[in-house]
Order: C-alpha cells, then structure tokens, then sequence
C-alpha cells in the first residue's frame, strides 16, 4: 500500500506526503486531506528556504533575531528600523548601503538582511568584494565571465561585503563597476565598507570610475552609519576582564 501511495505521489510531484502522512492524525477526511496538504506545502517552502540559503553562500548564518541593535546605528530620512528588517527596500529595488569601522555589526546585518529574503523566497548572492573581483577576472581569462555574470544577474539581492579593504587594479575595478552598473534600478545592492564616500578612490584608483560607482549606488539608496568601538574588541576586552577577575 506504501508502494503504491508513493507511485502516486511521484506521478503527482507530491514530494513530501507520501513519507509523512502517517503522521497526520485523522479526525475527519476533510481535516487529514487539509492537513496533508498542508504539510506538502510547508514541506516545499522549507525545502526552497534551504536552498536559496545554500545557493547564496553566505560565510556565516546570522539571524537579525540574534543582532545587537546599537545607539551607534544612525539611521537616514529615507529608512527606519522597521522598515529595514521587514525588506521595504528589496520590494522598492533600492539599495542598502552599511558605512562605518570594521566590528561594528555591518556584516552581521547584511547577512541576517540576505538571510530574512531567503526566508521570503528571494534569491541572494553573498561575496565579499575582494573574492567577487578574483572570480571576476579568472572567469574572464577563461571565458566564463558570460555565465558568472548571468549567475549574478539571476538574483534578487547582491551582497557586497567589506569593500574597502583591498585596492584593485584598473581591470578589476571596471569588472566590479559593470556588475553593479548592471543592477542599477534593477535589483537590491547591500554595500558594506570600512570606509566614507571620498576615500572610495582608494580602492578603485580612478576617480572617474569611482564617481560612476558611487553615483549608482547613492541613487535610490539608504545610508546607515556605524559609530562606536568593534563589537569583537569589546566581547574580546571583557572576556579578558572575566578571566582576570576569576
């Protein structure tokens, strides 16, 4: 009888009911039917979850149930709090941009935003800035740029982390700068960056390029400041106090 229950199953692409309705409790037909069906569905959605998580390749899982929100946080006209976690501006197509010091809680919050649209069914892809430029130009010299570019484009959210930390050289920054060209008005872009606006050069060593980049980003963009010591600096101090004091 199992057999054939998932022979069914299979021919219908019921993935999920044929190895779970025995535990269904049965009170009335209408309610197992309901409820077996239901569980297919809550079946199908954990398993897409799971897989856009997977597809995105985040570093680390970091929920925004688990940030530490911080008076060092200033918040722009244009977003507030709410707004930011419940994805107004994945809906709006605008961008995120996290400026401040390195420990303040930028990556955290990228990741636990990229996590949160994963959950609602978007796809995401996470790179850090310095490994998405290495992909770029080693998929150019083998002539796979094309396909890494369509990859990119398929999703609804780009991640670019920690931009700042390393310079690139002209073809790396022309690479970058076309992906992002590219998402502009199109999809979301979450920037974070150790560094403000007029140091960007920095990176990019070209400052007509920078202010193309720059000119993308900032439009239709909200721009959160991080003040304040590193979150790691001060977990790390007061875990050296606890052991002293022990």
């Amino acid at each position: 009888m199992t057999r054939d229950i998932k022979e069914i199953c299979k021919a219908l692409h019921l993935a999920y009911i044929a190895d779970c309705f025995e535990e269904v409790p049965y009170e009335t037909k209408e309610q197992f039917l309901r409820d077996v069906l239901a569980l297919e569905i809550s079946s199908r959605q954990e398993a897409k979850r799971s897989k856009l998580i997977k597809k995105a390749k985040f570093r680390e899982l970091k929920w925004l149930k688990d940030y530490e929100w911080s008076d060092h946080i200033h918040w722009p006209s244009t977003t507030t709090k709410e707004e930011l976690c419940d994805l107004v501006f994945l809906e709006r197509r605008q961008n995120v941009l996290l400026l401040g010091s390195p420990g303040t809680g930028k990556t955290h919050l990228a990741t636990a935003l990229g996590l949160k649209a994963c959950e609602k069914g978007h796809e995401v892809r996470f790179f850090r800035v310095a490994d998405l430029v290495a992909q770029l130009e080693e998929a150019l010299k083998n002539g796979t740029l094309p396909r890494l570019k369509r990859q990119i484009e398929a999703c609804e959210l780009l991640i670019l982390d920690e931009l700042g930390y390393v310079p690139f050289q002209k073809q790396g920054s022309e690479l970058l700068f076309h992906i992002i060209a590219d998402c502009y008005e199109r999809k979301s872009v979450i920037v974070t960056s150790n560094l403000e606006f007029g140091q960007w050069n920095r990176v990019f060593e070209d400052n007509r390029l920078t202010a193309a980049l720059v000119d993308r980003l900032v439009h239709h963009t909200h721009i959160i400041a991080f003040t304040g010591e590193s979150y790691r600096l001060r977990h790390a101090l007061s875990s050296v106090k606890k052991i002293s004091s022990n």
